[in-house]
């Protein structure tokens, strides 16, 4: 070992010497125990049961109580206690519901005293009364407590929980008839070992279950418990309610807890899982450990101080089956290794900086705060305790605030507030997100609710024709405009996209069917020169309104009559006939004339065929309109960015109104960071009702169960205690009745 520091501790007549030192084990151990004297240590676990000898230098082991060539499920233990009036005494709670007892003072190989079975599912816990030689204790899985008579064959007392399976017993050891017990439910009861039809009081201590609790040996109204909240908190069991003092918050669920000795404000605990490290915590200060064992590599399944009176060792065994005795001397001080500097930003963007007070006092050019020094805020302020073995430091806190105006969140509140996220079509609601965006001021965001609408809506469903759409003769087939040579050659001129910018409206009727070549012959086949038209596609670079990309959307009759178009030199059209022939002038025009200038832009007069071949001539090569899934990767990346910005409100609002459009692109990981970001933060302003929408919508499975967890109602009867069935509401006193009562019967 390198750890050879030796400690020598006078009590009485004893004295306990020994150092840091390890045994390894014939399999993994469920529980330690010492006896009384502190010179030997019981294992117990599945596979083992034996007794080992505190020597100074080493274990060495001295019983192995598994004998037989097939041992029964008797020797499989769950816990172990060795009683600390009686030393050949010890008890083991089974695996298979037995309470057994074993009497070391026996000449035969077999210890086993005395067998109990009454239990029907795995004991958890068994308990010796710390004063009563005969009195044993037992907490099981079936939710009953049981305490036995050791001179008799059967158990003397039963106490039913009413509730789940009892996970921890614990006898008072300034109170004689007092014991406690706690539950997977999160609940603690106190009992009087002489009413064994009801406890004296039950509370919640924790939000999940309670796997361990333990009396002060000092302090007989101290109640320590730890549970899978990853908590230790301790109860002032002297008020008429159960009051928590104090509260030390771990990083794992916490399977053991343990009172150090003529310390009274420390405690040891390990974890049931993750954690392998044992710790011991001032309760004054909860917030680091006072010291750290570290030597075992898998979970630590049971502690135990070597003795009631001796605080500097420790035992413990473990899962990677070894059994340890720890000197306290030898452990880790986390304190010495922790970082004096911290740093946080504020929920509106101030920023709070603490630091040793020699590095603050040494920069000069620290300026002092307006209207006095507010480094050491008072609450802040501690009183030293010359008690505390903790290491002091004095740390200097500054505080920059910000402008107010600069980072006001009255925009998160307001989006979060005003935004849709369901119950209407997607494209409104998208539309009344951009709007809302655009009233807070944030152009960006609503410029994108915008194109995401027009990328993912269907064109045809966009918007609905109103009096001032044409529509009404197109039908459903696709519209086309037809244009002239010279748009086709060199495309539109500045000035004919400024004449359709200032609301021109053009009636395209030519139809076309897709792979058909055939063009109705009606009279509004050919456009005139006077006529007045607003193609649907726009060529070049003229800009057009998101609305007039899928929607024609042409102007009012008497908008329409405030513009006219300058007189021309040719004449009307003519009628078009059957095999009809170009007018003589037209193509003595077109003749004379091949190239157009910019200001005659589609004033040329085509024949049917001449318009059949241009019309063929400016279909795309591929559909207009590109699906929704081309635009996915554009739009994931979009959410990152504004994730990575800080914006996950947008990401999240995105991600629920795009839903099956964008979810399967982005993995689930990410998007339940996401959520729980974007929930913390509403949860923080308040906007509960916000939040509980967000997980509603939400379809990651880690965030829709945040509204269904710790929503299990356990209903007793008002008058007996006793749990209502969940057949209905009828207490189980009374569930032999042949008729069903809404009310208990009692």
């Amino acid at each position: 070992m390198e750890k050879m520091s030796r400690v020598t501790t006078a009590l009485g007549s004893n004295a306990i010497s020994g150092r840091t030192m390890f045994c390894h084990l014939d399999a993994p151990a469920n529980a330690i125990s010492v006896c009384r004297d502190a010179t030997q240590v019981v294992v117990a676990g599945r596979n083992i049961f034996k007794i080992y000898a505190l020597e100074e230098e080493q274990f060495v082991e001295k019983l192995n109580l598994r004998v037989g060539r097939k041992p029964s499920l008797n020797f499989s233990c769950a816990d172990v206690m060795w009683h600390q009036m009686e030393e050949n005494l010890l008890a083991t709670a089974a695996t298979n519901g037995a309470v057994v007892t074993w009497n070391l003072g026996k000449p035969s190989r077999n210890k086993q005293d005395q067998l109990f079975t009454e239990h029907k599912r795995t004991v958890n816990k068994v308990c010796f009364h710390p004063t009563e030689v005969y009195m044993l204790l037992s907490g099981s899985q079936d939710g009953f407590m049981k305490c036995f008579d050791l001179r008799k064959k059967e158990s003397v007392s039963t106490f039913s929980g009413q509730s789940e399976s009892v996970r921890d017993v614990q006898f008072s050891m300034k109170d004689y008839f007092t014991f406690a017990a706690s539950f997977e439910n999160g609940n603690v009861q106190l009992w009087d070992i002489r009413r064994p039809d009801r406890y004296e009081r039950m509370f919640t201590a924790h939000t999940g279950p309670v796997f361990c609790c333990d009396w002060h040996p000092d302090d007989r109204g101290w109640l320590a418990t730890g549970g899978r909240d990853k908590m230790v908190k301790v109860w002032d069991m002297t008020t008429n309610r159960a009051k928590e003092i104090y509260c030390v918050q771990t990083i794992a669920s916490v399977a053991r807890v343990k009172w150090r000795p003529e310390r009274k404000f420390h405690l040891a605990t390990c974890s049931m899982m993750v954690d392998h490290n044992i710790y011991v915590w001032d309760i004054r200060r909860p917030f680091i450990p006072f010291a750290t064992f570290e030597e075992h590599k898998d979970v630590t399944t049971g502690i135990v101080w070597r003795h009631q009176h001796d605080p500097h060792f420790l035992l413990s065994g473990s899962k990677d089956s070894t059994l340890y005795q720890h000197m306290f001397k030898d452990a880790t001080r986390p304190v010495d290794k922790a970082n004096p500097e911290g740093l946080c930003f504020g929920l509106l963007g101030d920023l709070a900086f603490a630091a040793k007070e020699s590095l603050i006092t040494s920069d000069a050019n620290r300026k002092p705060y307006p209207g006095g020094d507010r480094r050491y805020p008072m609450f802040f302020f501690k009183k030293p305790d010359p008690t505390e073995q903790f290491a002091h430091v004095s740390s200097a806190l500054s505080v920059f605030e910000t402008d107010l105006d600069s980072h006001r969140m009255d925009w998160f509140v307001k989006t979060a507030q005003l935004y849709l996220l369901s119950g209407k079509p997607f494209a409104e609601l998208c539309d009344h997100n951009a709007k809302v965006a655009q009233e807070l001021k944030r152009p960006q965001v609503s410029t994108t609710w915008t194109m995401l609408r027009i990328m993912f809506s269907d064109p045809a469903n966009l918007a609905t024709p109103g009096p001032n759409h044409n529509l009404g003769k197109l039908g459903t087939l696709p519209l086309m405009n037809s244009f002239s040579l010279k748009e086709l050659g060199s495309g539109m001129g500045a000035e004919s996209r400024l004449e359709r910018s200032k609301g021109e409206s053009r009636q395209d009727n030519i139809h076309l069917e897709p792979g058909n070549s055939y063009i109705s012959n009606n009279e509004e086949n050919e456009e005139t020169e006077g006529s007045e038209g607003h193609p649907e596609y726009m060529f070049g670079d003229a800009e057009l309104d998101d609305d007039d990309l899928y929607s024609m959307e042409h102007d009012n009759q008497t908008e329409e009559q405030e513009y006219t178009l300058p007189q021309e030199a040719f004449q009307l059209r003519h009628e078009i006939v059957d095999n009809p022939s170009a007018p003589e002038h037209l193509q003595q025009d077109k003749a004379d004339s091949p190239h157009v200038s910019g200001n005659e832009a589609e004033v040329t007069c085509l024949t049917p065929i001449e318009s059949f071949s241009l019309i063929s001539i400016s279909q795309p090569l591929f559909s207009p309109h590109l699906p929704a899934s081309f635009f996915c990767p554009i739009v994931r990346e979009m959410l990152s960015y504004y994730a990575e910005q800080g914006d996950v409100q947008m990401a999240v609002s995105v991600l629920i109104v795009l839903g099956d459009r964008i979810r399967k692109e982005i993995d689930d990981l990410t998007q339940e960071h996401w959520y729980m970001s974007y929930i913390d933060l509403l949860q923080r302003f308040e906007l509960w009702n916000v939040s509980n929408e967000v997980i509603k919508l939400s379809t990651c499975s880690a965030i829709t169960c945040l509204n269904q967890t710790s929503t299990t109602l356990h209903i007793n009867c008002s008058n007996c205690k006793r749990p209502m069935s969940n057949k209905g509401w009828i207490c189980d006193r009374y569930e032999h009745c042949g008729t069903v009562s809404l009310r208990c019967m009692c």
